[in-house]
């Protein structure tokens, strides 16, 4: 009598390495096809979700319907935020290597939680978050050897959250948060807003103070605004500075700001989300200015520096506000590791208790480049944008609507916000680029971002060409 052998419905690992190098094979496709997609997807609301089942099969499908679905289906409904035409919003670049360290995370399947329950996982992740202060020229206070250090979010939302409750834990130990009040630019991004919600504080708690003809901060708005409240027998505890401001690539003066931060006692984190990238260059490290005052701050390598998201890299001068704010210990984490005190325990640096193991990515990124590759290509995009706001000047139907000291050009058409309408909803619907807008002095601007892993200049003079020859 036989026994039947009950089948497992699990990939085997020969399975698992033909259709492994099948996805290998695609990505590599993908990568090398990319410049020939139209780059904004033209799918309707709706469009994908109605070619796929509405229920979940029965019985297992074959690997190979999969990989049709995804040509046939997925792919017509991406936006190739990889395209060397994408120049919207902001560089969200990634790289061969960092595609790896992110599969090889995923192979691994950590959860990073605990130093306990993954040890590499967390000192690689020290690790390279020192390298980082030196790679870009950071503060030494952020540095894990003294009483800063860093860790990998997953968005500089995130980050900026946790800074705000960490001002929260220090200024209010005892949970008591009435009058609280927090402070940032009008030009600063929305998550600044959502964060102080989530903290636990009303929206009306945030102060958004007024900007200079650069879009910058004023930080006599800010201590008058300071003041104010002070007199109210309010209770400022933060300022968020932005370094890159999301709509301009405005830079806040973050010494101006540590004054005042200094004087009343305030928290102050600094947001680089994009920018921050620009400092592996040293001649770019203006963006530093202040940070060595600073009780905070992040940037995301997964915006311009070839590592795709999730990976924003936050710091704290002190770390002790931050666990503070985010340690609960349940007896079933207690170890002998983390009760001596020896180990970093990340899950007390962030909101989520489990965490991946995000800094493979980043390890190879680095080690892949090296410091020459990574400023070799910083310096490439910024001297790309540079040529382009040349051409913007000599072309007297075009103005620029800010500054432009690093890889973002804001410019507009004289002809006013119909006009910007119309050439950028034409340049879009052409498949060949995408850009996007924003309003500065209330008037439709549009933006051009430079800095996907492979644009170059043939890319930026076709935009340009194109720009000129629809307007």
């Amino acid at each position: 009598m036989t026994t039947e052998v009950p089948r497992s419905f699990h990939m085997t690992p020969d399975e698992f390495r033909r259709q492994g190098a099948e996805v290998i094979e695609w990505i590599a496709r993908y990568m090398e096809q990319v410049e020939d997609y139209p780059v904004l997807s033209s799918v309707e609301p709706g469009e994908v979700r109605e070619q796929l089942p509405a229920t979940p099969p029965e019985h297992p499908e074959p690997f190979e319907a999969v990989m049709a679905d995804l040509d046939r289906v997925i792919l017509p409904g991406v936006t190739h935020w990889q395209s060397p035409n994408f120049f919207a919003y902001f560089p969200a670049n990634t790289s061969g290597p960092s595609i790896l360290g992110d599969l090889l995370s995923s192979g691994l399947g950590v959860q990073g939680l605990l130093w306990a329950t993954r040890p590499a996982c967390t000192e690689l992740e020290t690790l390279v978050l020192d390298w980082v202060v030196d790679l870009l020229g950071l503060p030494e206070r952020f540095l894990s050897t003294g009483d800063g250090g860093g860790v990998i979010q997953d968005s500089a939302s995130s980050a900026t959250l946790c800074a705000v409750l960490a001002a929260r834990h220090r200024a209010a130990p005892d949970n008591d948060l009435a009058g609280l009040v927090a402070y940032t630019s009008e030009q600063a991004h929305s998550s600044v807003e959502k964060d102080v919600r989530v903290a636990g504080l009303p929206a009306s708690s945030l102060r958004t103070i007024e900007v200079d003809e650069r879009f910058a901060l004023r930080p006599e708005a800010l201590a008058a605004a300071v003041e104010a409240d002070l007199a109210a027998g309010l209770r400022p505890f933060f300022v968020c500075a932005t370094v890159g401001t999301t709509s301009s690539t405005a830079i806040d003066p973050v010494p101006a700001i540590a004054d005042v931060c200094e004087r009343h006692g305030l928290w102050l984190h600094v947001d680089a989300a994009m920018s921050g990238s620009a400092a592996v260059v040293p001649e770019l490290r203006f963006v530093n200015d202040g940070l060595d005052r600073a009780d905070s701050y992040c940037f995301d390598p997964h915006k311009w520096l070839f590592t795709n998201f999730d990976c924003d890299c936050f710091y704290v001068a002190d770390r002790s506000a931050l666990i503070g704010a985010l340690s609960v210990l349940p007896e079933y984490l207690r170890n002998a590791a983390s009760e001596q005190g020896a180990v970093i325990d990340y899950r007390d640096w962030h909101v989520p208790l489990g965490r991946r193991f995000r800094a493979l990515k980043l390890w190879m990124v680095i080690r892949h480049y090296g410091a020459e590759g990574l400023r070799h290509h910083i310096r490439r995009h910024v001297a790309l944008t540079q040529e382009l706001v040349a051409w913007i000047e000599a072309d007297d139907r075009f103005e620029l609507a800010a500054p432009a000291p690093l890889n973002l050009v804001c410019f507009r058409h004289v002809g006013g916000d119909e006009v910007n309408q119309r050439l950028l909803d034409e340049l879009n619907a052409s498949g060949a680029l995408h850009l996007t807008h924003t309003r500065l002095d209330d008037r439709l601007t549009l933006r051009l971002s430079i800095g996907q892993t492979h644009t170059e200049r043939r890319h930026v003079e076709a935009a340009w060409d194109r720009i000129r020859t629809l307007a």
